[in-house]
């Protein structure tokens, strides 16, 4: 399934996926039920006899899916299948990849990381045609944490908050971030790995009459990982 959908505008839906059954050379005995059975895995039965040029996008995103699926084949390759793709849309191709599950291995080409990371088991991160990492998103995302990071919105007019920071073991920065509109102040708490401070912060703030708005620990994302792992490929390169 490539990035741009080839699609037969003239062709109803149903009419498109037959195309593709007879292409990948399915019996006529076969094809009426094969085209049925795929229609309805990809929640294409109520547009079936809609001209493909007259349905959404999304719709269309389905529809290419569905010619990739008509043979039941061993291994499914999609290339950027949500681009483009509204939220609400996104989200049904995503759950529709995720129910294929176990039943075709799926290679998935994608540049949007969060939804690598919601949907695969296994990534391989690519830079400049080398690959630099293979591992699971957890793994990947769990590498690059080394360290612990809290966001905190509180509301500290006398500035405070510096100060009780210093009274607690294992911050090694804190950094201001924003003033709100709401007239509390955003900071960002980086702590050594693995060490979490927040029912500390909690109580030394109420101490000190301080109102804490959000205490929150950050976790690493695919994001992160991969601009970790592309800048330690250039430092590996400059030595």
């Amino acid at each position: 399934m490539p990035e741009g959908v080839p699609l037969y505008q003239d062709l109803t839906v149903k009419e498109f996926v037959s195309y593709m059954a007879d292409l990948k050379k399915i019996s006529k005995n076969e094809k009426k039920a094969k085209v049925q059975e795929i229609l309805e895995k990809t929640n294409l039965t109520e547009v079936s006899n809609k001209l493909i040029k007259n349905i959404s996008r999304g719709y269309k995103q389905r529809v290419s899916l569905a010619g990739a699926l008509v043979t039941n084949p061993k291994i499914l390759i999609l290339d950027e299948p949500t681009v483009g793709l509204d939220p609400k849309q996104i989200t049904e191709i995503r759950e529709l990849i995720k129910s294929l599950e176990g039943k075709h291995t799926i290679i998935l080409s994608s540049h949007i990381l969060s939804e690598v990371s919601q949907i695969c088991k296994k990534v391989i991160i690519i830079n400049k045609g080398k690959i630099v990492a293979i591992d699971t998103p957890q793994n990947l995302e769990n590498k690059t944490n080394k360290e612990s990071i809290i966001k905190l919105i509180i509301e500290d007019t006398k500035d405070k908050i510096i100060e009780v920071a210093k009274t607690i073991n294992g911050i090694k920065q804190i950094e201001f971030v924003k003033d709100n509109e709401d007239e509390t102040k955003e900071y960002k708490i980086i702590c050594d790995e693995n060490i979490d401070i927040r029912r500390e912060i909690f109580n030394k703030c109420a101490k000190e009459q301080m109102t804490i708005f959000e205490l929150k620990k950050l976790e690493a994302t695919l994001e992160d990982a991969f601009m970790k792992l592309i800048e330690n490929k250039k430092e590996e390169e400059k030595n």
